[in-house]
């Protein structure tokens, strides 16, 4: 079929040449071999309609499924109607971050009050127009809280194991050390914590609630933390904002996290988005963009891009982060959607999410699966199991996507999306495989 790309081969070669790398292939060495194609098994000179259809008859091949009860960093919420409605509109799919405010005050006034509305969730006193993801915006965090002598982060073992891997990425290209925070029973170990930090300790990271589900205690780590001259970081799931302290009451320096639950579909992987928010007294090591609200000259409100000449931006071989671009389509969505629920919806789904996944786990225990772990969990939850794969199998057979496999068992995931009948057939299947 040709390509899109008119690159030349000499362009290809020199650009091949510059990354250090000997062929295109070598750019996705870190994706499993059997997930690339080399080409689309299709025949020559075929017409756009018979290439459209044939695509479309592979893409059928895709599962779909009606109940989803796997989480692990991607969630399947409720998304209202006027949520893509809005953002499908023509005019919104096209806007970018503006740096024209004259004639971009609509954009610039979304993005402000999506980042008010992540102030309200995480009680912080400033946010940013969001990064890339929630990973992004955890690695982001680490540089924030770095100076000449305190050149060290520490961060819990019990995180999402993808966002410990792009901080040590980050970490290793701007020669930060990284160091893990051993877990004890599904938390992270304060007591090692308070063994670890020393004199070099530029931040402490903490998931909240943590990769297994569980709740962590979360204003004893900040006590800690801050005992020793660090950050305290919180990374939040803002669905469990709506129901737990917030990172501003468990005394954070920097709040993250992923915001998909936020109206957007999980999508298979993306685009997600990263929010950000910090302290005043960090604000200005907010990476980013930042829209403010002002006034012109005839006391009118208006929007701008506040804070632009930051070193990110003018001298950036002494910036903290050379991060420039957000996600303003998602953050617009990420505030349409937190405007349509308001407070007390996206405190329902938040309540229905729990108390849904505290049955369902009650319901697995009473078939020989109890959980893992004790204490307090929001959505998520590890129970045991001697056969993973044959309990999924039987739940993939039967439509259903079931927990995600982890060391002792499986990670399962509950939200409102998910009826009580879906539980009880899910529960029904799994205790006629064991």
């Amino acid at each position: 079929m040709g390509t899109y790309v008119p690159n030349t081969e000499s362009q290809k070669r020199s650009m091949l040449d510059t990354v250090g790398v000997g062929a295109v292939e070598e750019l996705f060495a870190s994706v499993p071999k059997e997930m690339l194609v080399d080409r689309l098994d299709l025949p020559e000179g075929m017409s756009e309609l018979s290439v459209r259809q044939a695509v479309t008859a592979m893409a059928r091949k895709n599962r779909v499924y009606d109940t989803v009860l796997r989480g692990a960093g991607a969630y399947r919420h409720f998304i209202p109607a006027v949520v893509k409605s809005i953002t499908s509109r023509e005019e919104l799919v096209t806007a970018y971050t503006p740096y024209q405010a004259e004639i971009s005050q609509g954009i610039l006034q979304s993005i402000f009050e999506y980042q008010t509305m992540i102030c309200t969730l995480t009680g912080m006193d400033v946010s940013n127009a969001s990064v890339y993801d929630g990973a992004t915006a955890a690695a982001e965090a680490l540089a924030m809280c770095r100076d000449r002598k305190r050149n060290k982060a520490y961060v819990s073992a019990c995180a999402d194991p993808q966002v410990i891997e792009t901080m040590r990425t980050y970490c290793f290209g701007s020669e930060m050390e990284l160091a893990l925070i051993p877990e004890r029973d599904g938390r992270t170990d304060l007591e090692a914590l308070k063994g670890l930090l020393a004199a070099d300790a530029a931040c402490v990271y903490l998931a909240q609630p943590n990769y297994y589900g569980n709740m962590e205690d979360a204003r004893a780590t900040g006590e800690i933390v801050h005992a020793a001259g660090a950050k305290f970081i919180m990374g939040c799931n803002p669905i469990a904002l709506a129901v737990m302290e917030t990172p501003a009451a468990c005394g954070a320096d920097v709040a993250v996290g992923e915001a998909q639950p936020l109206g957007l579909d999980a999508a298979f992987g993306g685009p997600y988005l990263g929010y950000m928010a910090a302290t005043k007294a960090m604000f200005r090591k907010l990476p980013g963009r930042i829209v403010g609200q002002t006034h012109d000259v005839d006391g009118n409100v208006g929007y701008v891009l506040t804070l632009t000449a930051r070193e990110q931006h003018i001298r950036r071989e002494k910036a903290s982060s050379n991060i420039c671009s957000n996600q303003a389509l998602c953050a617009f969505t990420a505030g349409v959607y937190l405007t349509a629920m308001g407070s007390e919806g996206l405190r329902q789904a938040a309540a229905l999410s729990m108390s849904k996944a505290h049955y369902f786990a009650a319901e697995l225990e009473k078939i020989g699966m109890p959980r893992v772990h004790t204490g307090e969990y929001f959505h998520e939850f590890v129970t045991k199991c001697d056969s993973p794969e044959k309990v999924l199998q039987a739940l993939d057979a039967h439509g259903i996507l079931g927990g995600l496999p982890v060391e002792g068992g499986i990670l399962w995931c509950v939200t409102e999306a998910v009826s009580r009948e879906e539980l009880d057939r899910a529960v029904a299947v799994i205790e006629e495989v064991c």
